[in-house]
């Protein structure tokens, strides 16, 4: 009986870290993207994600001044196709960081720049 009580519990045990090695960089399904900004560019100039839901979380390194994020379909960067929720909850201040709310992004391709910073656009591919 010892015996059998010992295999279920290391079998639960390696089940449960089995689960959690799968998740990990992401909480809840949701991934977080880490963009730099500087003077005039963006660090990361091309992304390439799998269909999901991401966040993305962006970080003014040495901009003199606010900086922001937009995402939008290629081909459509008018303020009325940028995905809203993309934009960061807050203007990002020099040396800090902000991020966007949960963006669910399918297979195309998108741009993603910064008009407060302005960037070129640069390339994000969902596969």
């Amino acid at each position: 009986m010892k015996a059998i009580t010992t295999v279920l519990l290391m079998s639960l045990f390696v089940l449960s870290s089995c689960g959690q090695d799968k998740n990990e960089g992401k909480e809840n399904g949701v991934q977080t993207i880490s963009l730099e900004q500087t003077d005039g560019e963006f660090k990361q100039k091309t992304l390439t994600l799998k269909e999901g839901t991401y966040v993305f979380e962006i970080a003014n390194k040495d901009v003199a001044h606010e900086v922001g994020f937009v995402l939008a379909p290629k081909g459509n960067t008018n303020e009325a196709n940028h995905i809203k929720a993309a934009y960061v909850t807050e203007p990002v201040k020099t040396g800090s960081t902000s991020k966007t709310k949960e963006v669910t992004l399918k297979k195309g391709e998108y741009v993603y720049f910064c008009p407060l910073n302005p960037t070129p656009e640069y390339t994000l591919l969902v596969n």
